[in-house]
């Protein structure tokens, strides 16, 4: 097997809780399923919100699914920075005194005091892509990334594991554009000379 896995671009997004969306989009209301994304089970819904900052608002933001025990909105450094925002780099889930916000649908809106994060980069791994890799839950490593025009390494990637993943690196929309990302990006974990 290959060493390198792909590394997808994570757009702008945001997670909510059944109760929130049912704010949003009133009662009864449930995610319609647009694509699938590469990890099993998630996917981009039908539906859109908008993230309301205390200078601006981004418009026409995506809903992934399923819906999650928490509410939380991704952005890169530069759309929280738009809107008027500091959040916080986090891994998905860590949420607690980070960044709040204002979720807008058609129905309802949320104000959340928290849930606002810049997501860190991460790779996605069954145990055994860890052991092939040879790393394990929660390590960080450095990432070389062969684009066509701006090869680079990026550092502070976390290696989350689960058989409930597949094998995949999260970057998001700042890092994408800085290194010219392409579709079939592909990485590796580099390793310091020692």
């Amino acid at each position: 097997m290959s060493e390198k896995f792909i590394v997808e671009t994570s757009a702008r997004h945001v997670h909510v809780t059944q109760e929130t969306l049912e704010i949003l989009f009133g009662k009864g209301a449930e995610l319609t399923k647009k694509k699938d994304l590469s990890q099993p089970g998630q996917f981009a819904s039908e539906q859109r919100v908008d993230i309301v900052g205390p200078k601006k608002t981004l418009s026409n933001v995506s809903i992934l699914g399923p819906v999650r025990s928490a509410n939380q909105v991704e952005l890169s450094a530069t759309d929280a920075r738009s809107i008027g925002i500091s959040a916080p780099i986090r891994e998905s889930g860590d949420v607690a005194g980070s960044a709040g916000c204002k979720i807008v649908g058609p129905c309802g809106e949320v104000e959340i005091s928290e849930g606002v994060i810049v997501a860190k980069r991460h790779i996605h791994l069954t145990p055994a892509d860890a052991e092939e890799l040879g790393v394990k839950d929660k390590d960080v490593v450095y990432v070389k990334l062969d684009t066509p025009d701006r090869k680079a390494i990026l550092g502070d990637v976390v290696c989350r594991v689960s058989n409930n993943y597949a094998r995949a690196m999260h970057i998001d929309t700042d890092e994408s554009n800085a290194i010219g990302a392409t579709p079939a990006l592909e990485g590796e974990i580099f390793r310091l000379p020692q």
